[in-house]
């Protein structure tokens, strides 16, 4: 049987293209970024690309495609974003109106592609640094809530800030802190610790997306700025179309991780 954790980036994406493989990303292709995905008209990416430099904790910039292609140059030529995603959602003025696995049809010559970090790119070094992973432990998807956490707006973008959570060990905190703020690129250090109430989080049982997962004695919840920033910015500024990817079901890029580590 194969193992998904083999595959090279390109054997990834071929295995998502042809729909083989239509789950979650995390633990494919290991060593590789990935990222999640943004698709606008282009009348609207320029605000966009300013509320990602003014966001850059949730919305970290890897590539950006020119507009009407749906290929990320810089990092992963020979690829396809309509395509290679293992899961979209359409959002039609602030509703999610479809989930798919491919956005051809909906891809025109007015599309511009946006690709950011993922918290996914620094699980792998998690792991190598004894820090396990739940929902991988769980096989379920990474839990990610809304906060009370604004971001800044930019023209038309306002809304609040998106977290994925992990588990982690009290005695593993500094250790995991340590590790994720290597890579800046792709979500960084933890935005809070602890108390899920003190960002606006109720009930860690029922994330707003993702899946929930076990939270044993001695560990704390760690969150992370996540990716899926722009989605609950779709639904509170009601653009009349963006496309994303699915929560938990990412792009994964040519890239290295180490090449965007630092230190």
């Amino acid at each position: 049987m194969e193992r998904p954790e083999t595959w090279s980036p390109e054997e990834a994406r071929e295995k998502i293209r042809t729909q083989y493989w239509t789950g979650p990303t995390s633990g494919l292709a290991p060593g590789y970024i990935q990222g999640n995905l943004v698709v606008l008209p282009e009348a609207m990416a320029f605000e966009f690309l300013l509320f990602c430099q003014r966001n850059p904790k949730p919305c970290p910039v890897l590539d950006v495609t020119e507009p009407g292609s749906p290929v990320p140059r810089l990092v992963a030529p020979d690829s396809d974003l309509r395509m290679d995603l293992p899961g979209y959602r359409v959002y039609r003025n602030g509703q999610l109106t479809e989930e798919l696995t491919d956005i051809t049809e909906q891809w025109d010559e007015n599309m511009v592609g946006f690709l950011l970090g993922c918290s996914f790119t620094f699980e792998q070094a998690l792991i190598e640094n004894g820090i396990p992973l739940r929902h991988m432990e769980e096989k379920k998807n990474v839990s990610m809530y809304k906060t009370n956490i604004q971001c800044v707006p930019a023209g038309r973008f306002s809304g609040p800030m998106v977290v994925s959570m992990r588990p982690v060990k009290a005695a593993d905190i500094s250790k995991a802190v340590q590790v994720t703020s290597r890579f800046p690129s792709v979500h960084g250090a933890p935005i809070h610790v602890g108390d899920p109430g003190a960002i606006g989080i109720a009930d860690l049982s029922r994330p707003d997306f993702g899946d929930p997962v076990t939270i044993k004695d001695g560990e704390i919840p760690v969150f992370w700025a996540c990716g899926v920033t722009p989605q609950a910015v779709a639904m509170h500024m009601k653009p009349e179309l963006m496309l994303t990817h699915a929560p938990g079901h990412m792009f994964i890029t040519d890239k290295k991780n180490e090449d965007y580590s630092i230190g």
